[in-house]
């Protein structure tokens, strides 16, 4: 297993959800802003951590198995915390897709690496739109717990739902490229 820049970038961002999390719940008035500044800066050391690895030629194969993994765990957690906070069904119904997603996507992958067809799944742009929607909605919740409240609540809830929406998109492109592995019969993979 090799360390580098890029994959301490990564661990820094698995490091800081229990940070999120202790913030979160800190009593103390601005404790959500708070988190949305973790919240945004673990966005920005997952697109630098990326960045570097490519520009550097420092990839791994640690590095490209944990990067995704943080991430999901870092958006998965900072969900869960926002519906526990505001459950209304809005909110709920898309942190919900979102994990779901997260999860149906990761299965499939490992699948589709499994039969020798990990390429046809490969993170696409939408993805890429997907994922900043979501980092910027999260960090608007948060943000609004504290300041600006109705307004930013609005924008994130808003922000949420489109990126709900780029979420089941993505999805059913990924599902449509897995499809003929699918329609295969056992033998033939």
């Amino acid at each position: 297993m090799e360390l580098n820049l890029p994959t301490y970038l990564t661990l820094l961002r698995i490091a800081l959800i229990p940070v999120l999390v202790g913030l979160f719940y800190w009593p103390w008035p601005w404790s959500h802003a708070a988190c949305a500044l973790v919240f945004a800066f673990a966005g920005l050391t997952d697109w630098l951590d990326g960045y570097l690895a490519r520009k550097m030629g420092l990839t791994t194969r640690f590095g490209a198995f944990l990067d995704p993994v943080a991430d999901k765990l870092m958006v998965a957690v900072t969900l869960v915390l926002i519906v526990q906070a505001d459950p209304s069904p809005m909110v709920a119904i898309a942190a919900a897709v979102i994990v779901g997603r997260e999860i149906t996507i990761a299965s499939l992958r490992e699948w589709m690496a499994e039969i020798g067809e990990r390429r046809k799944v490969a993170v696409s742009a939408l993805g890429k739109w997907k994922t900043a929607a979501q980092m910027v909605s999260i960090t608007c919740l948060l943000l609004g717990m504290d300041i600006l409240k109705d307004d930013l609540q609005r924008i994130g809830q808003l922000l949420l739902v489109l990126a709900a929406a780029l979420t089941l998109w993505s999805m059913i492109l990924y599902l449509q490229a897995a499809m003929p592995a699918f329609s295969r019969k056992k033998d033939a993979a």
